[in-house]
């Protein structure tokens, strides 16, 4: 039967590390699959990466140790990787090639899905504008997530960026309208240990139930890091714009994925770009960032969280660098933080969500968001200031109202910004506590908040 419907080859040329150069091809498209058949029989999986008049150069996912260059048969099977979808997905976990991970029956398919996909047309692009409640203060409170908006995660090595997408896959919610809500999570060259933290936090909160897991383990093939996110991507376009479900995409660690690009651009021997990376990252991440988004006319809506670790927490490292002209906005975690034993630490002046205006205010969150939020931030910066003029002068050389500022950047960070790992803060709960940590300072001082606010939630001691 394959004979009839693929064209098979016995034109291997040449073996280049994971790569296999077969000529004489007729036909053959780029991003095509391709089962390569050993001399004993077993079959192993590729793609195309590169195709010239006559050349195919084919990517093997299990590797090519072992390949006989004489006695190896290449079919080209005529398409490209795709992921059969149907309602039965979500709460399923699936390895980073798209097959059931969780010992349970393969997908019964209702559509085959190109993974490729492509961007959301800029024409057909709805604004996003509801906010969307992650439990974590420091971010609904200061950097508020926005329904289909993509809002990157900056982490560095060692710091618990793991910990805090499971959280936040565990407590997404969409306030207001009850709504179909799922988290599709993606996760590329993590460690069985990692693997199995994600399965079990999800299986035992009950999170599982809602939320779809591609996991692409670090001993697995590099050219499945590369297809993991967009299975994700794809699936949760899928339950977006098919099922009219809202969807929240957690994707860790983009590092490794950019990692396994590299890896592979190099053994096509293509001209390395910036740190080695390829001269296209900057494309080949747009082309997944876009997916991301609200279409007008259609219910459902895709917001992406991707969680990258910053070599050495290089903010100008090439991923952050491109990942940051491409979303809106960032979160970035502090070393400092986490060395003071907070969690989750996030340093809230580096970080920014572009769209926050859009997602906060009356009927969305609270009147005062935006005034707590803009005093917040200005209080938590002076604050900082005079801590480190603090360090270089000492603190007898501060004045009243800085000792006043240092205190209060202390207890901002321990009772604000701190929370525990299963602690869900509703945006009211992170709100009274800006307000009871604003009550700390002069009433005189807080001028980023309007009268009207003050009135109501600082009333004048008698």
């Amino acid at each position: 039967m394959r004979g009839k419907m693929y064209k098979e080859y016995l034109t291997v040329s040449n073996i280049v590390g994971p790569l296999l150069i077969v000529e004489k091809i007729q036909e053959v498209k780029y991003g095509e699959l391709v089962e390569i058949e050993t001399t004993d029989g077993a079959l192993r999986r590729g793609t195309v990466l590169d195709i010239s008049t006559e050349k195919a150069v084919v990517q093997v996912f299990e590797g090519t140790v072992g390949l006989d260059v004489d006695k190896s048969r290449v079919r080209f099977l005529g398409r490209s990787q795709q992921l059969g979808v149907s309602e039965e997905i979500i709460g399923r976990v699936f390895d980073g090639s798209g097959k059931p991970k969780d010992r349970g029956p393969q997908i019964i398919a209702q559509n085959l899905l190109d993974i490729s996909g492509d961007p959301i047309n800029p024409d057909a692009r709805d604004y996003p504008q509801e906010f969307i409640q992650t439990g974590i203060s420091s971010i609904d409170g200061m950097n508020p997530l926005v329904r289909g908006q993509k809002l990157p995660l900056f982490s560095g090595s060692g710091l618990p960026h793991a910990r805090i997408a499971a959280q936040i896959a565990r407590q997404a919610a969409v306030l207001g309208k009850k709504e179909r809500f799922a988290v599709v999570f993606g996760a590329m060259g993590i460690t069985f240990e990692e693997a199995n933290f994600f399965i079990e936090d999800f299986r035992n909160t009950g999170a599982l139930e809602r939320a779809v897991l591609f996991l692409n383990l670090a001993n697995e093939p590099p050219i499945e890091r590369l297809a993991t996110p967009r299975l994700a991507l794809t699936c949760a376009e899928y339950l977006a714009f098919a099922q009219d479900m809202h969807v929240l995409v957690i994707l860790v660690d983009m590092l490794f994925y950019a990692e396994a690009l590299r890896e592979i651009s190099a053994a096509r021997k293509e001209i390395p770009g910036r740190r080695g990376y390829p001269g296209y990252l900057y494309t080949d991440l747009a082309s997944m960032y876009e997916r991301a988004g609200r279409i007008k006319n259609k219910p459902g809506s895709i917001t992406l969280i991707p969680i990258l670790t910053m070599p050495e927490d290089d903010k100008t490292h090439p991923i952050a660098d491109l990942t940051g002209y491409i979303t809106e906005g960032q979160v970035m975690l502090s070393r400092e933080l986490h060395r003071k034993g907070i969690y989750p630490p996030i340093d809230v002046l580096p970080s920014l969500s572009r769209l926050k205006d859009k997602g906060i205010g009356e009927r969305k969150t609270r009147e005062d968001h935006a005034d707590v939020l803009n005093q917040l931030f200005a209080c938590y910066a002076r604050g900082k200031e005079a801590r480190e003029l603090a360090l270089i002068l000492g603190e007898a050389a501060l004045s009243d109202m800085d000792k006043v500022y240092l205190k209060f950047a202390e207890i901002f960070e321990e009772e604000f910004v701190s929370q525990g790992e299963f602690e869900s803060r509703t945006i009211i709960e992170s709100l009274d506590i800006g307000w009871k940590l604003l009550h700390t300072i002069p009433r005189a001082e807080l001028k980023r908040i309007r009268p009207e606010y003050l009135e109501k939630y600082y009333p004048k001691k008698e």
